[in-house]
């Protein structure tokens, strides 16, 4: 995912193995709007909209330089187009182990900007030329690092105000620490204290391979290998005996047809389905999956299902369009998934982008539109809980049952600093139909019961699974044409 490094690093998360995300705002780059090439030609430079990102186009290659008020950085983003353009004069890039980048045409002097793996689309404006600073080579100095990382803070940051932060203060406070003479230990634990106080998944800072910090919300403990055996034990034992689970995607989704006509699909990452670990095989290797678990026996006849049971309780996030793709068979008709927006504004964090809707489609073929459960908790992250806002609008609506999830919804702006360590920071909101977010808090369930905790574990206990279980039990008019929880029906505007 590199292309997610310095674009847009698709929904992820630091627990438990999932990948990251985008990008931020650079009004102070912008350089004057030139006009477009007569024959609408695509080369020159971009300046986008929200995400404090320039890219070049010259020839057959692509780009990203990383922009603030006081710097321009080369990106991570090299692409090499792939063919001739199209009829619409739209140029699809190849990205080295990364999912390829599509730049369009969209009017005099605009341009959007699409990314694979992600969802959305970026909207580019045409600059006469790079600033002149994006030619000079940084210092490394240590002050200089840290101005850096605190303006990319400051002006692409969305959630100081919810959590009660004043940046202006952390500068005043950390800032005269830093000298020229300041060690990587010692400017390290600076930028760490500096974002810790967010307890925020999507924030980090890595100074090396034995020298990183990812932030996560208080009271969050991280999955091991030796947790996950038991967690997966327990899942095992309430499933009932002689229930056989089958695995896809490298162990990441697994499905149960359990007794009384329930389903049982597990998702636990949205990424890294095969040894390639690409997004084209990873669609594809999601689609042999669901093929097999959304058949029409399944789904239709007095056969079918009766409820399903969708646990992401051990989610770390991945690629938001694998959650979209699952949503799709889950429904018979399209609906508002959730609308996104990024920060647009250097000075102001209440500004953002048109929000940009993003709707769920039925799948062409078998879907299930019966009782859905879904299972969350804390390690419900990123592209995990994308995925669970993603079913909100749906009819029935889902019923969620567990605890909280983390609460990161956006791209991880992965970002380079002077002396080539690297940093990350979401710039985004995921918006419901009534223009509201889970940012912080994360999405609440509506049946609360324990997740994974020890006195659960040790007594081979799985209470969401079992009331989820008992909930899907019940007659079928019991559970259908319940109104949507915490979402709405999905149908209306998303309020700016």
């Amino acid at each position: 995912m590199a292309v997610l490094a310095a674009l847009a690093t698709t929904a992820a998360c630091a627990a438990p193995g999932g990948p990251s995300r985008e990008r931020g705002s650079d009004r102070h780059a912008r350089g004057s709007a030139g006009p477009p090439a007569s024959d609408g030609s695509l080369e020159g430079v971009w300046r986008m909209d929200g995400y404090g990102t320039l890219i070049a186009i010259k020839g057959r290659g692509l780009r990203t330089y990383e922009t603030t008020a006081r710097s321009c950085l080369p990106g991570s983003v090299t692409g090499t187009r792939a063919g001739a353009p199209d009829a619409a004069g739209s140029r699809r890039f190849t990205v080295p182990d990364a999912a390829p980048v599509t730049v369009s045409p969209d009017g005099a002097g605009r341009a959007g900007l699409t990314i694979e793996d992600d969802v959305g689309r970026r909207t580019l404006h045409r600059i006469d030329a790079l600033p002149a600073r994006c030619a000079e080579r940084p210092p490394h100095d240590p002050r200089a690092v840290f101005d850096v990382f605190w303006q990319t803070y400051a002006e692409n940051y969305p959630f100081f105000r919810a959590k009660k932060i004043d940046w202006a203060a952390v500068r005043d406070r950390y800032r005269p620490r830093i000298t020229a003479k300041t060690t990587d230990g010692e400017l390290f634990a600076v930028l760490r204290a500096m974002i810790e106080p967010l307890h925020d998944a999507h924030t980090s800072v890595v100074a090396g391979p034995d020298r990183h910090y990812a932030g996560k919300r208080p009271g969050t403990v991280l999955p091991t290998p030796e947790s996950t055996a038991r967690i997966d034990k327990a899942i095992a034992a309430n499933l009932g005996p002689g229930v056989t689970q089958r695995h896809w995607a490298n162990g990441r989704l697994s499905y149960a047809d359990l007794p009384g006509r329930v389903g049982y699909f597990r998702i636990t990452q949205f990424a890294d389905y095969t040894e390639k670990g690409d997004h084209a095989g990873d669609v594809a290797e999601l689609d042999r999956a669901l093929n097999s678990v959304f058949t029409k026996a399944r789904t239709q006849g007095p056969a079918a299902l009766r409820g399903l049971v969708v646990d992401v309780r051990l989610n770390g996030g991945g690629a938001d369009p694998l959650g979209l793709r699952i949503a799709s068979r889950l429904t018979g008709r399209p609906y508002l998934a959730y609308a996104k927006r990024a920060r647009n504004d250097p000075s102001d964090p209440g500004k953002f982008t048109p929000p940009r809707p993003i709707r769920i489609h039925p799948h062409r073929g078998p879907v299930f539109t019966g009782p859905l459960t879904v299972l969350t908790g804390p390690l419900t992250i990123s592209a995990g809980e994308t995925f669970t806002q993603s079913l909100m609008g749906r009819a029935p609506s889902p019923t969620r049952i567990g605890q909280h999830t983390q609460g990161v919804f956006s791209d991880v702006m992965d970002r380079a600093l002077p002396n080539g360590w690297s940093f990350g920071l979401p710039n985004e909101e995921f918006l419901t139909a009534d223009g509201r977010t889970f940012d912080g808090p994360g999405i609440p369930p509506a049946l609360r019961t324990p997740v994974f905790t020890e006195r659960e574990l040790d007594a081979h206990r799985d209470s969401a699974l079992t009331r989820a279980r008992t909930l899907l039990g019940r007659p079928a008019h019991t559970l259908l044409g319940r109104p949507a929880q915490g979402g709405g029906a999905g149908a209306g505007a998303v309020r700016p």
